[in-house]
């Protein structure tokens, strides 16, 4: 019984949370965590490293393609001589 009250709440509390910004970090903890528990059992730890380690390189990401981007808008822009 008292398993069921903490999934409920569990289940209550991700429900009524605000959206969080977890780019990256449910593929990233998936694989961490099974490089984990392959590892020695620790699952739960190579689960958060995995988290850190995806949303870092999920970042590292979106700021590559932003510059990616500007460089581009830089590039189609004509260059004016005023001579």
């Amino acid at each position: 019984m008292r398993s069921l009250i903490i999934a409920a709440a569990l289940i209550a509390g991700v429900a009524f949370a605000p959206q969080a910004k977890a780019i990256g970090c449910l593929s990233g903890a998936v694989a961490g965590g099974v490089a984990g528990h392959y590892a020695g059992h620790h699952g739960v730890i190579g689960a958060v490293g995995g988290c850190v380690a995806g949303h870092h390189l999920a970042k590292e990401r979106k700021l590559q393609k932003r510059r990616e981007h500007q460089m581009q808008q830089q590039t189609a822009q004509p260059v004016h001589d005023n001579q």
